[in-house]
C-alpha cells in the first residue's frame, strides 16, 4: 500500500519510516526510529530526488508507482550517495530502464564502486551553478562537499523555492505521518535528536556546513521549503533551524549551562558529581545536566557537549589512566571537532590520582580553543567533609565563568 504526502504543488514525499533499525550507521541508537526521505516531482517530466535505504525500497517503489500511474520516470537526481539514500538506485534503474540520472562526477564514481549498472542510462554530470529544466520547474545545483561525503550536492528548485538539502537539516526520529516541522512540537520533542544527528554525523565538518550556509544566504529570501533526506520538511520559521545549524557548525554553545559527565566504578565519583550539581543549583545555576559516561551512549554525550557551554569531567583513575569509557568520550570530542568550551575537572583515585592531569592534558593538547578552570576537586577514594571548601571553590569558579559575557 502506498504512503505519500504532498509537499507543495506537484511535489510529493515518497519516502519511508524505519522503526526496525536499532543503530543508525550501526553505531548510533535511534529508539524513536528514522525516516528515509525521497521526493517525486510531477512536471512535464517526472523527477525522483534521491532514493532510500534498501530496507525501505518496497515502500518507495509502491509510492512512485502510485503517483506515476503508468507513466515513465524520466529523471533521477542523486544528491547524496550514502547507502541509506542511494541503496535503491539499482532497483529504480531496473524498474525504469529509460530513466536519466543527474548527479556529480564523484557520485557517478561511487555508483560504479557500489556496483550500480548506470552505463546503460543517460548520465548527466552537473556541477556548481548548472541549471536544468523539467518543464515548469527549473533547478540549480549547488556543491556541498563534505556535508558529509565528498560527492554531496544540494538542489534548489527556483520555481517553487524548494531546497533539496541532502543530509543537511536532517534529524533522527521517524515521521510517522507528520511530514512538516510545524506539525510537531519541534523545540520540545525533536531538537535534541536533530542536534544529536548533526553533531555525530556531520559535526566534524563545521567549516563545510558554514560554506553551504554562506551559499544559501544568497538565496535565503527565495527558499520556501527545506526538504532533507531525514526528518521533517521545513516550510515555516526556517530561520529557527538555520540558526541552530549555524551555531552547531561554528561550535558555539546553544545554552550557558553545565554538563557534568562522570566515570564511577563504585559510586564515589558519582557522589562527588551529584554534590557539585547541588552546589551549582544552590547558586542559581539550574541548567545542569548529569550523565554517567558508562551507561549513556556517546552520541548523546556528544550532542549535549555541543549544547552546553561548560563541561565538568569527573573520572576515577583506572590502571593509572583515564577511565576507558571517559577516554572514549574525549576521543569522540576530538574526532567531531568540538571547540570553544570551558572545562572543570574532578579526579578520584585510591592510591595514585592521575586522571585529572591526564584529562586536562588531553583537553589542552588534543582539543581546540578550550579553557580549563584552575580549580579542581581531587578526592581519594570518596568525598569527605574536609573537601567542602574545595567543592565550594569549584562551584564558585563555574558560576563566575558562566557569569562572564560571551566572547565575540
Amino acid at each position: 500500500m502506498y504512503c505519500v504526502r504532498t509537499v507543495t504543488d506537484n511535489l510529493y514525499w515518497v519516502g519511508a519510516n524505519d522503526h526496525r533499525l536499532t543503530l543508525f550507521e550501526n553505531i548510533h541508537p535511534i529508539p524513536k526510529g528514522v525516516s528515509y526521505n525521497a521526493y517525486l516531482l510531477l512536471d512535464k517530466k517526472s523527477v525522483l530526488f534521491d532514493t532510500v535505504d534498501w530496507s525501505a525500497c518496497r515502500q518507495l517503489l509502491e509510492n512512485i508507482e502510485h503517483l506515476l500511474n503508468g507513466k515513465p520516470l524520466d529523471y533521477l537526481v542523486i544528491n547524496h550517495m550514502e547507502p541509506d539514500h542511494g541503496a535503491s538506485i539499482e532497483e529504480i534503474l531496473l524498474r525504469y530502464p529509460k530513466v536519466s540520472i543527474i548527479s556529480t562526477e564523484k557520485a557517478f564514481l561511487l555508483m560504479h564502486q557500489f556496483g550500480f549498472h548506470v552505463d546503460g542510462h543517460e548520465c548527466i554530470q552537473v556541477q556548481e551553478g548548472d541549471t536544468f529544466s523539467f518543464g515548469k520547474h527549473t533547478v540549480t545545483f549547488v556543491a556541498a562537499p563534505m556535508v558529509h561525503w565528498p560527492e554531496a550536492m544540494v538542489t534548489f528548485d527556483t520555481t517553487n523555492g524548494v531546497l533539496f538539502s541532502a543530509d543537511a537539516f536532517g534529524s533522527f526520529i521517524a515521521l510517522d505521518g507528520k511530514l512538516f516541522a510545524d506539525e510537531v512540537n519541534f523545540d520540545r520533542d525533536w531538537i535534541d535528536e536533530a542536534r544529536r544527528y548533526l553533531t555525530n554525523i556531520v559535526g566534524k565538518y563545521g567549516p563545510h556546513i558554514q560554506l553551504l550556509l554562506g551559499k544559501a544566504a544568497g538565496i535565503l529570501d527565495q527558499i520556501k521549503y527545506i526538504c532533507p533526506l531525514h526528518g521533517p520538511v521545513w516550510r515555516k520559521d526556517l530561520g529557527y533551524f538555520i540558526d541552530k545549524y549555524d551555531k552547531w557548525s561554528r561550535y558555539e554553545p546553544e545554552v550557558k549551562g553545565v554538563m557534568i559527565v562522570y566515570a564511577s566504578m563504585y559510586g564515589n565519583t558519582e557522589a562527588a558529581a551529584q554534590a557539585l550539581a547541588a552546589k551549582l543549583c544552590e547558586r542559581g545555576i539550574t541548567d545542569v545536566a548529569v550523565y554517567d559516561v558508562s551507561n549513556t551512549h556517546v552520541s548523546y554525550l556528544i550532542s549535549e557537549s555541543f549544547k552546553y557551554s561548560h563541561i565538568v569531567l569527573a573520572s576515577v583513575t583506572y590502571n593509572l589512566g583515564i577511565y576507558p569509557v571517559m577516554k572514549n568520550y574525549l576521543e569522540d570530542m576530538k574526532a567531531l571537532n568540538l571547540q570553544n568550551r570551558t572545562f572543570a575537572i574532578i579526579e578520584n583515585g585510591s592510591w595514585a590520582v592521575k586522571s585529572g592531569d591526564l584529562m586536562q592534558k588531553f583537553v589542552e593538547e588534543e582539543l581546540k580553543n578550550m579553557t580549563v578552570l584552575n580549580e579542581r576537586l581531587s578526592i581519594a577514594s570518596s568525598l569527605h567533609a574536609d573537601k567542602a571548601v574545595e567543592l565550594d571553590k569549584l562551584a564558585d569558579a563555574l558560576a563566575e565563568s558562566l557569569a562572564e559575557p560571551e566572547k565575540g
